[in-house]
């Protein structure tokens, strides 16, 4: 049987969505092994002189617990 923990985490980036995901992927890694998936809760922009300045993404990330 399969132990998962979920964590949330916050991650932004000034190209894309996807590389805001990538950016919490690359920053949980560090600390977070045997991550399992990713769920996207919610996503925003910042916005300034009509143009989009920040993406941003509130993330679930699920990991196995090593024994």
């Amino acid at each position: 049987m399969s132990v998962l923990k979920v964590i949330e985490i916050l991650g932004n980036s000034t190209v894309s969505f996807e590389d805001a995901v990538n950016n919490v992927i690359k920053e949980a890694s560090k600390s977070v092994k045997d991550i399992k998936s990713v769920y996207v809760k919610e996503m925003q922009v910042t916005v300034s002189n009509n143009l989009i300045k920040e993406y941003r993404v509130n993330t679930k990330v699920c990991f196995g617990i090593m024994e």
